[in-house]
């Protein structure tokens, strides 16, 4: 199995994500982090799903619902800059996607299978790139990056927030 290294193209604040997996086969860790978010999720308890570490931190549904969604978002860009779309992909508003998100009144069920959905077409997206297409830059916001870098934007995020999960609300 070839190992395949982030590019250098993407803004320094993604770079705490890129960290976390920058040595690992994109396909492979994208593969092994759904199997991961299955069993994981599934293990949390039903009374846990709502918990807040903090007055205003999120819940766990919550931080389901932003994985999920922050995956659809840097699986578009990927999307989007492979296809050399000449257009700036906008930012997004983690806070406000999640005020917004509904995610306190969704089954955990249901938050599991959307991100297991999300996360299988993006595996299939990223197989099917070319190496070509893996270095192929776009803008999101007033950032350049290119789409292999977005794999591991999306790896990295994903694990940044099991971490978090593991320590302060499940600890």
């Amino acid at each position: 199995m070839q190992v395949q290294k982030p590019s250098v193209a993407y803004p320094p604040h993604f770079n705490k994500y890129i960290e976390l997996v920058k040595n690992e086969d994109l396909n492979f860790i994208l593969s092994e982090q759904a199997k991961e978010a299955e069993s994981f999720f599934n293990a949390i308890p039903a009374e846990k799903w709502s918990y807040k570490y903090g007055e205003e931190k999120w819940s766990i549904k919550e931080v389901v619902q932003h994985i999920t969604d922050t995956e659809r978002v840097f699986g578009y860009r990927a999307l989007a800059f492979s296809r050399k779309d000449p257009n700036i992909i906008p930012s997004f508003d983690e806070n406000e996607y999640t005020k917004n998100s509904n995610a306190g009144n969704k089954d955990s069920k249901d938050l599991i299978e959307e991100f297991l959905a999300v996360r299988k077409s993006d595996q299939l997206l990223f197989k099917g790139f070319s190496e070509e297409q893996l270095h192929t830059t776009g803008k999101a916001s007033s950032y350049e990056m290119d789409v292999r870098s977005v794999g591991y934007m999306i790896a990295g995020h994903f694990a940044h927030h099991i971490t978090i999960l593991k320590e302060r609300y499940l600890g």
